[in-house]
């Protein structure tokens, strides 16, 4: 798998970074434009490397201080021909598919993670969806608001958070849930107060046993479903497989739980109310758990730039810059 950086850098810095693009393991081409870039005015270098490659390639280019004195733009390319290209891949230690761009992650989850009216409007309508499930006990709806509910984008951002310390993306990801979660369920709520009088549903709808029972019903398998979720949903984030995110949707029970808290509360169900509350206390708190694990793991297990490679690095850029 082969990953197309371009790189506009001044003209002082684009020869060290040219030598240090050409000197990385899993570089399969390296194209100088001398004087390309107007604003800022410098070079642009458009580099092919492996994917395995590129997260060791990017930590050299943050010890440079590209990205504050230019831009790195990273593109995954449709399709590359090149021997070249095939002889980078197999130089470069490990699979592209299991190698991690922790710019990129961060990246993603931190614009999935922002409060934005997009986000509000998507959980609002998941847990209408799955209010309206519960009081006609269709097990159908409240897949659907499993699906259409956008909240992993936050829970995912404060694992990343927790990971790498960026407490900034952290805070964000918990303001989108601790505003998100109470405005969908006072809406839902609101909803659920309304239909009653208006006859679309008993008053008395949750006393008779249902198909939804397990959602004011945590157990360990609550746990355990919320962790496998969590770590399949990380890693469908770190290995770019959106497919299997859909799978994670479903699989766990927040915004389902959320719904029967609100239902629950303007019913006077108020025990199943706490119970399915804390079904959604304990699938956020595992999927963020399994979360930074796999993190941590991928952390541990991948390479790090050797102290001694960052320090030429600076030396190099002063020696420029002087």
């Amino acid at each position: 798998m082969i990953v197309q950086m371009r790189i506009c850098v001044p003209g002082e810095l684009s020869g060290v970074v040219q030598e240090c693009c050409a000197g990385q393991t899993g570089t399969a081409e390296v194209a100088r434009l001398v004087g390309a870039s107007i604003l800022p005015p410098g070079d642009v270098l458009e580099v092919q490397v492996a994917r395995e490659a590129v997260e060791e390639l990017l930590e050299k280019l943050h010890v440079l201080k590209v990205h504050e004195a230019g831009s790195i733009s990273v593109s995954m390319p449709e399709l590359v021909l090149s021997r070249r290209a095939d002889a980078a891949e197999k130089a470069a230690p490990g699979d592209g598919a299991d190698a991690m761009i922790w710019d990129e992650v961060t990246r993603q989850t931190g614009e999935d993670s922002r409060l934005t009216w997009s986000y509000l409007a998507f959980l609002v309508l998941a847990t209408q969806l799955a209010a309206i499930g519960i009081v006609t006990d269709s097990t159908i709806a409240i897949v659907g608001a499993m699906a259409v509910g956008p909240e992993f984008g936050p829970l995912a951002a404060l694992a990343v958070a927790v990971a790498r310390g960026r407490w900034r993306l952290g805070r964000r990801a918990a303001v989108a849930l601790g505003v998100g979660f109470p405005v969908a369920m006072l809406l839902a709520a609101l909803s659920a107060w309304l239909s009653v009088p208006l006859g679309l549903f008993p008053a008395d709808v949750l006393k008779s046993g249902s198909a939804v029972e397990f959602i004011y019903h945590p157990g360990p398998y609550s746990l355990i479903v919320a962790v496998l979720a969590g770590a399949a949903g990380m890693l469908s984030v770190i290995s770019r497989r959106s497919a299997a995110l859909i799978g994670v949707f479903i699989s766990v029970t927040t915004v389902p739980a959320a719904g029967f808290v609100a239902v629950a509360l303007v019913l006077g169900e108020y025990q199943k109310a706490a119970g399915s509350a804390l079904q959604l206390l304990v699938n956020l708190v595992g999927i963020v758990a399994a979360a930074v694990a796999v993190l941590v793991f991928y952390r541990l297990v991948s390479s790090r730039l050797p102290a001694g490679t960052a320090r030429q690095l600076k030396w190099k850029m002063r020696r420029t810059r002087g």
